[in-house]
């Protein structure tokens, strides 16, 4: 474990059981996480992307052991979170928190915004009694709400609002990681921006991780330190993110970044088209789960699996293109004429 990092993540898997109808027999696994591998430094931000469906809200409610591994290590601090006991993962979760995607669903509608946000710092008794009202005004104002939105409720409230509601329940129990589950996509591009930006004060100002969820490449860029590309739940890329959105390598990064929106009319980008659709993650494609929309697949990715490996320094990624083909001719011949 190296101590520079926050969370340290072990092929990770995740498996749903898929049941029969009548005798609720398992007759298969939906694989939702299948064996991923990252670390996250301390007081930096992990973006990880990819298409709806490829298990990147699985990866953060389970390193929160939210839902149960059924494979694979998670580490925070050196400490194994699957090895806690109920009272010992009981003391460590103010430490780990989550921003969920609806902030409207994810707060109870029956409670003032200060019980919201003072529930769990009661329950975990952060602070004295006597200092719990400076205590929530302080976070409240830290995240820009203020002191008389305590006694309003969650109906209230704008959507970008309900969101700094929810950041400020998360904060307020002085967290060293936060899993940000894309906590901007139901808000309006302005209102985005204010979102990101106070993110990025509150980890500047208390020295958070975060782990960022989102489908919205040009957010991530501008957040990420580091950035995962996920695909039916393998990691397909992972680099810092000035490498990676300078040169993608996997035939999927780059599908991604050309559909992103160019504020440029002049602008030309080469759009990759994906043909076909996503295969069920409970019936995956042998060797790379990509081959069947890649339009640089070769022979050896319909039944091989590429190895996930670092090709340069820092920057990881699992496609043949640069696995065997860099010492095999033929493969290489072949690469070329895709």
């Amino acid at each position: 474990m190296n101590m520079e990092n926050i969370i340290e993540v072990n092929e990770l898997r995740k498996y749903f059981p898929i049941k029969s109808n009548f005798f609720r027999n398992t007759i298969g696994h939906v694989k939702a996480v299948d064996g991923i591998s990252f670390s996250i430094k301390r007081g930096t931000t992990m973006g990880l992307v990819g298409e709806s469906g490829c298990g990147k809200s699985t990866v953060g409610r389970t390193l929160l052991r939210l839902i149960e591994r059924t494979d694979g290590d998670v580490y925070m601090d050196g400490q194994d979170i699957f090895a806690l006991s109920k009272e010992e993962l009981r003391k460590m979760r103010p430490r780990m928190q989550i921003i969920f995607q609806d902030p409207y669903s994810s707060l109870s509608p029956r409670l003032p915004v200060g019980e919201i946000i003072g529930e769990a710092v009661r329950e975990h008794k952060i602070v004295p009694t006597e200092e719990f009202d400076d205590y929530i005004s302080r976070v409240m104002r830290a995240c820009g709400l203020q002191d008389y939105h305590k006694d309003r409720y969650p109906h209230e409230f704008s959507g970008g609002q309900r969101q700094r509601i929810c950041i400020a329940r998360a904060l307020a129990l002085n967290p060293d990681f936060i899993v940000c589950d894309e906590p901007v996509s139901a808000l309006d591009v302005s209102i985005q921006a204010q979102i990101i930006n106070l993110l990025k004060s509150l980890q500047d100002q208390f020295g958070l991780s975060y782990l960022f969820i989102s489908h919205d490449l040009s957010v991530v860029e501008h957040i990420s330190d580091t950035v995962g590309v996920m695909y039916l739940g393998a990691m397909v890329e992972y680099s810092d993110t000035d490498s990676l959105f300078e040169k993608p390598l996997h035939p999927y990064t780059k599908a991604l970044f050309s559909a992103i929106p160019m504020p440029d009319p002049d602008y030309k980008m080469e759009r990759v088209i994906l043909e076909g659709s996503i295969p069920s993650p409970a019936d995956p494609p042998c060797g790379c789960k990509f081959h069947t929309r890649c339009r640089e697949c070769m022979e050896i990715c319909k039944d091989t699996i590429p190895e996930y490996r670092e090709v340069e320094k820092g920057h990881y990624c699992a496609c043949h293109l640069y696995n065997e083909t860099k010492t095999d001719p033929a493969l290489q011949k072949e690469a070329k004429k895709a």
